[in-house]
C-alpha cells in the first residue's frame, strides 16, 4: 500500500486530425497496472490484476486491480470516517469543491481522453463531446445543487390536546439530510459520465461514496481519484474499487456500513442487487434496462418523419446502440410502414463500421467479444423465429480486429419475438407495424421495460395525449434529445427511483420531519 497519490498528467493540446481522419491525440498511453483508489491514495490490490483491452484493436490498454471484500471494507470504513465532517461542511465549500472538480476535469480532459476513448470503444466524437464534457457539466450542475434550499417549511397546524401531548399551534418543516455512505455501481457504456451523475449529487448532499465501476472499462474511473483530490475533496469521500467479477459489488451491497446503493446496469443484475439490499433495508436507486419504442404515427410526415428517421438511426450511430434509452423498437403505422422501412434500410446500408479514432467514423465496436456474440445470437434467434434481416446480420469483414456488429435492421417482427422484448444493447433495430393508436400502445407497453419511449407525430397535442398512455418513465415527442433537469428513471423492470436535476439531490437524501410547538 502507498499513501501518495499518483501524479496527474498536465493538460495537453489537441492536434488536428491527420489526412486520413485519424486523430493523433487519441492514442492510448502505454499500458500500466492500476491500483484501487481508497482514502485519497493508491492501494495495491491483494488479488493482483486483470487485463483491459481496446474493443477496436483488441490491444492491451492496462491492468485493472482485482478487488476483494477486504478492500471494499477498507474503502467503506474510510468513507464512513469522512462522511460526518463533510455533511457538516458549509454548503458553499461543498459547492466550491464540486465547481473546482469540473474545472480540473476540463483542464485534464485532453490527457484523459485517449484512455477513455480506447477502453470504451466510443468514437472520438462521442468521447470528446459527450463523455468528458458531460461529466464536467454534472459536477458543475451539482455545485449549484449544493446551494439549493434543503428545508421545506410547512404551514403551522392547530392540534387539539390528547393523551399524547398538550394541544396548540404546531409548526413543522421537512428537511433533506444526507443518506450517509453511498455505494455506486456503474455501467460500461459511459463510465465517467455515469459515475459523475451519481458522485456529484451524492457529494453535494453531504454523502461519501464508494464506487465499483463496470469491469470492462474502469481505468478512467480510477483516474478520477487524483482529480477530485486536486480539486480539494477531503480524503475518504471518493473511493474506487474495481474487479473482473461480481465479488466486489456483492461485498459493497452487503456491507453493513453502506446506507444506499445506486446502480446503473442490466435488469437481471439490478434484481439481484435490489433483493440483497432489501434484506438490510438499504435505500436503492436502480436505473436498469430499456427497450425503447418509437411510435411513428400516421400523421408523421415532413419534419416529424425526418425527426423519426434520424432518431431511430441514432441506435446505429450513437455508441453502436449501447444506450439503454435507444429507440430500438420502431412501431410504424401501416400507411407509412413500407416507405419508412425503405428509408431506414437505405440509411443503415450506407453505414460502415470503422476505426473509432477516425473523425469520420460514426459506428465503432461494441464493448467486448462476449457482447458481440450475444447480439449475434439474438439476430440468429430472430431469423429462426421468422424475422427478416433486411440489412446487416453478418459480422463485418472490416476492420480485421475488434468487436464489431454491422448495423442491422429486422422486419417481419412480431411483439412476441424475443428480439422485440429483450434489450440487445447493440446496433440492431426492429420494426413492427400497427393499425391504430390503441394497437401501438399495446405493443409499446407489452415488454417488461418502461424506461424511454418516443412519439413522432405532426400533432404534438395528440402525441402528448398518447404519451400519457405509455408506461414509461420518459417520453420524447419528435426528438431523442434530453432535458437535463427532468427526473430520469424507469417504470416496471426499468428501475426504481429518479435522479437528474434537483431530483438527483432528492435521490441522495433522506427526508426528516422536524416538529415543534409554536
Amino acid at each position: 500500500m502507498t499513501t501518495e497519490p499518483a501524479p496527474v498528467p498536465a493538460p495537453v493540446p489537441v492536434p488536428s486530425p491527420s489526412a486520413d481522419g485519424t486523430d493523433p491525440a487519441v492514442r492510448p498511453p502505454a499500458p500500466r497496472a492500476y491500483r484501487h483508489w481508497i482514502d485519497g491514495a493508491w492501494h495495491q490490490p491483494a488479488l493482483g490484476h486483470y487485463p483491459i483491452t481496446d474493443p477496436a484493436t483488441e490491444a492491451l490498454l492496462g491492468h485493472a486491480p482485482e478487488g476483494s471484500a477486504a478492500e471494499i471494507d477498507t474503502a467503506v470504513r474510510a468513507a464512513r470516517a469522512a462522511q460526518e465532517a463533510w455533511a457538516d461542511t458549509d454548503p458553499r465549500e461543498r459547492a466550491r469543491v464540486l465547481e473546482r472538480t469540473a474545472e480540473v476535469l476540463t483542464a485534464h480532459g485532453p490527457a484523459l481522453l485517449p484512455l477513455l476513448q480506447a477502453e470504451t470503444g466510443a468514437t472520438v466524437k462521442v468521447a470528446r463531446e459527450m463523455q468528458l464534457p458531460t461529466a464536467a457539466d454534472r459536477f458543475r450542475r451539482y455545485a449549484r445543487g449544493a446551494l439549493e434550499p434543503d428545508v421545506l417549511p410547512l404551514a403551522p397546524q392547530p392540534v387539539g390536546a390528547s393523551a399524547l401531548a398538550p394541544g396548540g399551534l404546531i409548526g413543522a418543516a421537512a428537511v433533506r439530510r444526507p443518506v450517509g455512505v453511498v455505494g455506486c455501481i456503474t455501467s460500461y457504456n459511459f463510465p465517467v459520465v455515469n459515475l459523475a451523475g451519481k458522485v456529484a449529487p451524492a457529494l453535494a448532499m453531504g454523502n461519501a461514496v464508494v464506487c465499483k465501476p463496470a469491469p470492462q472499462d474502469p481505468l478512467s474511473c480510477l483516474e478520477l481519484g487524483p482529480l477530485l483530490r486536486e480539486a480539494g475533496l477531503p480524503d475518504g469521500l471518493f473511493n474506487v474499487v474495481t474487479g473482473s467479477g461480481p465479488g466486489p459489488g456483492e461485498a459493497l451491497v452487503a456491507h453493513p456500513d453502506v446506507d444506499m446503493i445506486s446502480f446503473t446496469g442490466s435488469t437481471s443484475v439490478g434484481k439481484q442487487i435490489a433483493g440483497n439490499a432489501g434484506r438490510d433495508m438499504k435505500r436503492t436507486l436502480m436505473e436498469l434496462g430499456g427497450k425503447g419504442a418509437a411510435l411513428v404515427l400516421d400523421d408523421a410526415v415532413g419534419r416529424a418523419r425526418d425527426a423519426a428517421l434520424g432518431s431511430v438511426a441514432s441506435t446505429w450511430t450513437f455508441h453502436s446502440g449501447q444506450i439503454c434509452t435507444a429507440p430500438t423498437r420502431v412501431l410504424v403505422h401501416d400507411s407509412l410502414h413500407d416507405e419508412f422501412v425503405t428509408a431506414l434500410a437505405r440509411y443503415a446500408s450506407a453505414l460502415t463500421p470503422g476505426d473509432p479514432t477516425n473523425e469520420r467514423t460514426v459506428l465503432g465496436p461494441v464493448i467486448s467479444a462476449a457482447q458481440r456474440d450475444r447480439i449475434e445470437a439474438y439476430i440468429a434467434g430472430a431469423r429462426a423465429q421468422g424475422a427478416t434481416v433486411l440489412v446487416g446480420g453478418e459480422r463485418p469483414a472490416e476492420p480485421g480486429t475488434g468487436f464489431y456488429v454491422a448495423p442491422t435492421l429486422l422486419t417481419g417482427v412480431t411483439p412476441e419475438m424475443t428480439v422485440a422484448r429483450e434489450e440487445l444493447f447493440g446496433p440492431v433495430v426492429v420494426v413492427l407495424p400497427f393499425a391504430d393508436d390503441d394497437e401501438a400502445v399495446r405493443i409499446a407497453n407489452s415488454t417488461p421495460y418502461g424506461l424511454y419511449d418516443y412519439v413522432f407525430s405532426g400533432d404534438t397535442g395528440r402525441a402528448w395525449w398518447l404519451a400519457g398512455r405509455l408506461r414509461s418513465g420518459n417520453v420524447g415527442i419528435n426528438t431523442v434529445q434530453r432535458h437535463p433537469e427532468t427526473p430520469f428513471g424507469g417504470c416496471k423492470e426499468s428501475g426504481v427511483g429518479r435522479d437528474g436535476g434537483s431530483f438527483g439531490l432528492h435521490a441522495y437524501s433522506e427526508l426528516q420531519s422536524v416538529v415543534w410547538p409554536s
